[in-house]
């Protein structure tokens, strides 16, 4: 009996990891969705085979793989000049990346939308992959950068 116990409470905890899991963590950071400040937290679910779902506190929004029209990349670069005052000189030389993804897509209405988000480099390489997988598009990528951090 305590083993069955014990199979149910760990089938139980790996289901609701996995669906904590199976979406990307990103940060909005503009675009086109009504009532969605910048910055705010969100998730990225590419496992459904129709459409990608956008969830964050505010808002929730799916957009269909078919519709999405362009996904591009981009990264914005710079120095860590409050660090490199604060703790050390050396940090002067250090980069700091953050990595943009953009989806352009067409909504119920036929109207051209856009979701920029912000996404954590340790996930921006599947998270491409998966839409350019799912929506059939290729990433177009803004500058050399970030075409050899994406692939």
């Amino acid at each position: 009996m305590r083993m069955r116990e014990v199979l149910v409470a760990s089938l139980v905890w790996s289901a609701a990891w996995a669906a904590d899991h199976s979406a990307f963590r990103v940060s909005y950071a503009g675009g086109t969705v009504p009532g969605l400040e910048a910055r705010s937290d969100a998730r990225l679910d590419l496992t459904k085979p129709e459409s990608l779902s956008f969830v964050s506190k505010q808002t929730s929004i799916q957009v269909p793989y078919r519709k999405i029209n362009t996904i591009e990349y981009g990264q914005s670069v710079s120095r860590r000049y409050a660090e490199a005052i604060l703790i050390s000189p050396f940090l002067l030389l250090a980069k700091s990346r953050k990595h943009f993804v953009t989806v352009g897509y067409v909504d119920r209405e036929d109207r051209q939308q856009a979701l920029v988000v912000r996404v954590g480099k340790s996930e921006i390489r599947s998270l491409l992959a998966s839409l350019e997988a799912r929506s059939g598009r290729r990433v177009e990528y803004t500058d050399d950068e970030a075409r050899k951090s994406g692939r």
